[in-house]
């Protein structure tokens, strides 16, 4: 798996500090063209939960800036909550769930793990598998979703 910093996303600079200025963290961002009009698709995380409430006030904020952004009216914007056993695609999505249990398909024991997210950096996650901590590095994961 894995670790792409988000701020080498793009569009990601314009659009995080909004989303976290209302309260939620920025999980995921993906912006392109598509027959003359952006596309934008957002998926956001909360420490109480995502509603849909929280995704329209967080979709006309986003709207708003990236209309100025892309100094366009023709922009489609997406916003969706993580879901309940969301696919990790990028390593550095761990540090948004601190506190969540994974599930991790590790190479070294060819099987899955099963723990909660104690913390995480950019080379491995700490997982409480119960009777212990154990530090996966993320080349090590081939797999990995919210349980």
């Amino acid at each position: 798996m894995d670790f792409i910093k988000p701020s080498t996303l793009a569009h990601y600079n314009e659009c995080e500090p909004l989303v976290t200025g209302l309260g939620y963290a920025l999980v995921e961002l993906n912006v392109f063209k598509r027959q003359g009009n952006w596309q934008v698709k957002a998926v956001i995380t909360g420490k109480n939960g995502i509603g849909v409430n929280d995704c329209a006030k967080v979709h006309r904020a986003l709207l708003t800036r990236l209309e100025v952004v892309f100094d366009s009216r023709d922009v489609y914007v997406e916003v969706a909550s993580p879901g309940l056993d969301r696919i990790i695609k990028n390593a550095a999505e761990f540090s948004l769930f601190t506190g969540k249990t994974v599930k991790l398909w590790n190479t070294d024991i060819t099987d899955w793990m099963q723990g909660t997210i104690v913390s995480s950096d950019d080379t491995a996650v700490l997982i409480d598998i119960g009777s212990e901590n154990v530090s996966v590095p993320y080349s090590k994961i081939a797999k990995a979703k919210l349980v």
